[in-house]
């Protein structure tokens, strides 16, 4: 085991939206908000991309933070080089690790590129630069173009060796050719052992695991969404939690009930999943992989956040999520249990007379154990939880009580309920 990054089987990820968080957008308002967010048990903050945004056929009034004119230099919407590494430090000193979001797959229309090197991108058939899908303020690299591939290498070195940041969250990772993940990774970790989560989902895009440390669980996500709105029967999801649990322990997955896309284009984590909101955050932070959360999720943040302009996070000092999530965080990164993508670890689902209604499940990894059951219906459920090898005495992480399962295995769950408990060893 490479003990380098081996933090990266017990952390968890916050996306940081600097535009929103704070009034003034920028790297040294959000330094003061980092010790709050390390006593919430954050372990791993993403940035999400601090190069600056291309002005040529942006959206809106100050555009997408996907569309970049420069890859090695700041947005000066967001501060200095200076203030970002300054920043990066403290985060270091307060024991965070700090990835950044990295847009391989295409450009702003006016990047310094398009003048210094136009032979680094797809052409349309009429030679104009080739617009990526369905979005008309990005356009395409060509990867099949060794000098721009070793451009963008030295590009992501640039930030490993002058900022010290610990790895990469990849923007559309498989809309960029494998080939070049494989060439790119172990070339800028000659600087440092690095952490690369990619945007992609691993059933549809199995072999780019051979390179990520995680992945997105987007069908989970969606599918997820689906059953609570349409009804669809729980078994369904059951069956994608089979086939992620197949893939292995040689990645991970990332779970998250939403982040910056979700948010802006298709509404909150409330709107998408609604009694079972809460069910899905003890979901996302205690299956096998890693919990990722979103910039204001511990408010609870109610609103769609703006993605071209100006639109702060409502933040009220009251933060009334912040506990839920720091029992949940810190029950992750220190139960044995709960470590992701080590096949130490055993996960196995329970029965129950409501398994149309509860997903209820214990990880384990030795004598360590993990039982967490959520109501994912609408209803109330009174249920029995029917598994020999469920026994002992548990404490439940978030009221303290003890459950002694010698003496019975029935619940009385009202909607939203979950439970989380773990043996005494």
């Amino acid at each position: 085991m490479d003990l380098s990054t081996e933090w990266k089987h017990t952390t968890n990820i916050y996306e940081v939206n600097l535009r929103q968080y704070t009034q003034k957008g920028t790297f040294k308002a959000f330094e003061k908000e980092m010790p709050r967010l390390k006593n919430m048990g954050v372990k791993t903050l993403w940035f999400m991309p601090v190069t600056p945004i291309a002005q040529l056929n942006k959206k809106g009034s100050l555009g997408s933070q996907y569309a970049a004119s420069d890859y090695t230099t700041i947005n000066p919407e967001f501060g200095t080089m200076d203030e970002f590494k300054h920043m990066v430090n403290e985060a270091h000193r307060l024991g965070f690790k700090v990835i950044i979001d990295w847009v391989a797959n295409h450009t702003g229309w006016g990047h310094v590129w398009t003048k210094t090197h136009p032979e680094f991108y797809l052409k349309d058939p009429d030679g104009s630069f080739h617009k990526a899908s369905g979005m008309d303020d990005i356009i395409e690299l060509d990867y099949k173009n060794q000098e721009m591939r070793k451009a963008m290498i030295d590009a992501m070195k640039f930030w490993v060796k002058e900022t010290n940041i610990d790895g990469f969250r990849c923007d559309l990772a498989s809309w960029v050719e494998l080939d070049f993940w494989i060439e790119a990774r172990p070339e800028v970790e000659k600087l440092k052992p690095l952490f690369f989560i990619g945007e992609y989902d691993e059933i549809e895009n199995p072999d780019y695991g051979k390179v990520f440390d995680a992945s997105y669980s987007w069908k989970w996500m969606h599918k997820s969404a689906d059953y609570y709105q349409k009804n669809e029967p729980l078994s369904e999801l059951i069956d994608l939690l089979k086939q992620y649990s197949a893939i292995g322990d040689s990645s991970m997955r990332a779970w998250f009930t939403t982040n910056h896309d979700e948010n802006s284009w298709n509404g909150t984590e409330f709107e998408k999943y609604g009694d079972i909101t809460k069910p899905m955050a003890v979901f996302s932070a205690t299956w096998n992989g890693i919990p990722l959360l979103y910039s204001g999720q511990e408010l609870p943040n109610l609103k769609r956040l703006e993605f071209f302009e100006k639109d702060v996070i409502d933040w009220n000092g009251n933060y009334e999520m912040a506990d839920f999530y720091k029992t949940l965080l810190n029950l992750k990164s220190s139960n044995p249990a709960l470590r992701g993508g080590d096949s130490a670890v055993s996960t196995y689902l329970l029965n129950t007379t409501a398994n149309d209604k509860i997903l209820a499940y214990v990880r384990k990894n030795g004598q360590d154990e993990v039982l967490v059951i959520l109501n994912f219906s609408k209803d109330p459920v009174n249920f029995t939880i029917q598994d020999e090898n469920l026994n002992g005495t548990f404490n439940n992480v978030f009221d303290k009580t003890k459950r002694d399962f010698s003496e019975g295995k029935d619940f009385n769950f009202k909607v939203s309920d979950f439970a989380v408990l773990k043996n005494k060893v």
